[in-house]
């Protein structure tokens, strides 16, 4: 009788253990990761708070663009303390809107001559769901520049030093922002409880990531069209040795079950091409949404 409770037992564990391992996250994350010519950080919890997978998670890594994310919180806490409104007007003048092909603006494109006055609100949607950089660095002068926004985050594990005119002045310069990705993750999983603002500002922050335009092939890349992710991106300049300095992107997916997943995959000093290290970030988004909606 007790050789066959023995017998049993070593059956049901052999199942458990190996199903554990063949299910396991972190290990499938480490296969796409595996070979592959970059540093890359990942960061994936549950929304509530269970960390599922920790890959250089405590890494200081570049944030490039993702930086939009601290800022805009910054920002929207100042308009829930009635220090900014959402209606107040914004001048953008023409000189603000820096001459530098190299700095991404939309609004510039749309808008060459500046000298027009646009809401608070909108100068946050060019900044959020377009990426905008001359609205992001006109906002940060708004409220103090990047030490208003390091103060408030008040992390360690988060630095923020240069705007987005002085990320393009050297190679070095883009990388002086960073944060860790589990920094990262646990800033989203905050913002996605309300621990950081109100209701009213949450939504608003959470819907203009939601309509994010940038990184179409990143975490979004290989889920169904109909999957929501509030997300910021992050993307630095290739050097004439072929390495980009970083292809980022963080974000909450909705699945269908109704549960979020918070996540960051920071993909640092890369010499895969552009197209691969997206799809790495894709990848990896891919076999965390088959793990929570297959199994």
């Amino acid at each position: 009788m007790k050789k066959h409770l023995f017998l049993l037992l070593l059956i049901f564990t052999n199942i458990v253990f190996g199903q554990t391992k063949k299910d396991n996250l972190a290990e499938k994350i480490e296969e796409i990761l595996k070979d592959k010519k970059a540093n890359i950080g990942v960061s994936i919890i549950e929304s509530n708070n269970r960390k599922v997978v920790d890959i250089k998670g405590d890494d200081f890594l570049p944030m490039l663009s993702t930086v939009k994310f601290p800022i805009a919180l910054t920002i929207l806490n100042k308009v829930q303390k009635k220090e900014l409104s959402l209606n107040q007007k914004i001048f953008i003048k023409k000189e603000e809107l820096l001459d530098d092909p190299t700095n991404w603006s939309p609004f510039k494109e749309k808008y060459p001559n500046g000298n027009l006055e646009v809401t608070l609100e909108e100068a946050l949607s060019w900044m959020v769901s377009h990426s905008d950089n001359n609205l992001t660095d006109i906002l940060l002068r708004l409220i103090g520049g990047p030490e208003t926004v390091q103060n408030f985050i008040n992390s360690k594990n988060f630095i923020i030093k240069n705007n987005e005119e002085d990320m393009h002045k050297d190679w070095e310069s883009q990388f002086t922002n960073k944060l860790t990705p589990n920094e990262a993750t646990k800033l989203l999983s905050k913002f996605n409880k309300g621990k950081i603002l109100d209701r009213t500002t949450t939504k608003w922050l959470y819907n203009a990531m939601l309509n994010n335009k940038s990184g179409g092939n990143r975490l979004k890349g290989k889920l169904p069209k109909n999957i929501k992710i509030a997300h910021r991106t992050g993307t630095s300049f290739t050097n004439d040795k072929g390495m980009t300095g970083a292809i980022n992107d963080m974000g909450i997916i909705e699945l269908p079950n109704k549960k979020k997943i918070i996540i960051c995959v920071l993909v640092n000093d890369t010499y895969e091409s552009f197209k691969k290290s997206e799809e790495i970030i894709a990848d990896i988004a891919k076999v965390t949404y088959d793990h929570y909606t297959t199994n």
